[in-house]
């Protein structure tokens, strides 16, 4: 009877909501993980408080060097370059944070050479104004299959030629600076490989498309696909110009990586989380959050 009563105390224990408070050190892919994670959240039942020190296309070279700034001279602008003119050091004593993430720049996520000594600065940095966040890094996720990274055109011998070399590259470097940093892993990367290779789901060009022939609003298939892919945009001049963005998450995209989020930051499971974006098939959703939860189970270095 005492083992009945303390098994249901415990199943209490753990509906009840949790609140997490949240800072992001990146850029546009930690937008990314934002996306729906409020969402996803609120569906579940607990509370997301965040703020974002994320700054587009930045490097964790960027953000250390705008701390330095700062430290130097508090009135220098560019140790505040962040929303509200704020700077990290402002941000992170601007609540009591229980977690704070970093993450590199995804151009150059796949050499470990551009984190050091950058991800170990702000790692001490952030432990020193607020000692008491968990730190965790985000594994940022490989382009596109079709994304001009990985053209022949490219003759760069510095960065990955293909999808799955650059998906390697980038989950090694970023397992080899948690183990150093001692710190966990949003692996987010992993997520998004796992279904950009799922023999079912996985995205697949459409080559019947001629991009350079298209005419507006003429589109590629792109179902399934994680990332933002071809769309047709309006251009600082006013014309508009089929783009291709093979480096953001799509919207299926920006719910997985939330799904992720949840599960590293709540310690939940996702699997059964009602929230589905519109425009997003249920199958498919429930796909992509047994993916997330894949991810996150299955964490595992290489």
């Amino acid at each position: 009877m005492i083992a009945i009563v303390a098994i249901l105390l415990a199943a209490v224990a753990h509906a009840e909501p949790q609140t997490v408070r949240l800072l992001t050190v990146g850029n546009s892919f930690a937008d990314n993980a934002l996306s729906y994670l409020p969402k996803i959240v609120d569906a579940a039942g607990d509370k997301l408080v965040f703020a974002r020190a994320n700054l587009g296309g930045c490097s964790m070279e960027r953000h250390w060097s705008c701390a330095e700034a700062y430290e130097a001279d508090h009135l220098n602008p560019a140790g505040k370059p962040y929303a509200g003119k704020s700077s990290l050091a402002e941000l992170l004593r601007k609540d009591t944070w229980d977690v704070v993430t970093i993450q590199q720049y995804s151009v150059l996520s796949h050499d470990v050479t551009t984190y050091r000594p950058y991800a170990r600065n702000l790692h001490d940095y952030i432990h020193k104004v607020a000692p008491q966040a968990t730190i965790l890094i985000q594994q940022t996720w490989a382009y596109r299959i079709d994304d001009p990274r990985f053209s022949p055109a490219n003759k760069d011998a510095k960065t990955p030629h293909t999808q799955q070399a650059m998906y390697e590259q980038v989950r090694a470097a970023y397992h080899t600076i948690a183990t150093e940093l001692g710190i966990g892993i949003l692996p987010s990367g992993d997520a998004l490989y796992l279904v950009d290779t799922d023999p079912t789901w996985a995205f697949h060009p459409d080559t019947t498309f001629d991009a350079a022939k298209a005419v507006r609003p003429e589109l590629p298939d792109q179902t399934h696909s994680m990332h933002a892919g071809y769309a047709w945009r309006k251009q600082r001049d006013g014309t508009t110009k089929l783009t291709m963005d093979g480096h953001h998450a799509s919207p299926a995209g920006r719910y997985l990586i939330g799904c992720v989020w949840y599960e590293v930051l709540f310690k939940r499971s996702v699997v059964d989380n009602p929230f589905v974006p519109e425009g997003i098939a249920p199958d498919f959703a429930k796909f992509l959050r047994e993916t997330a939860h894949r991810a996150v189970t299955g964490l595992q270095p290489q």
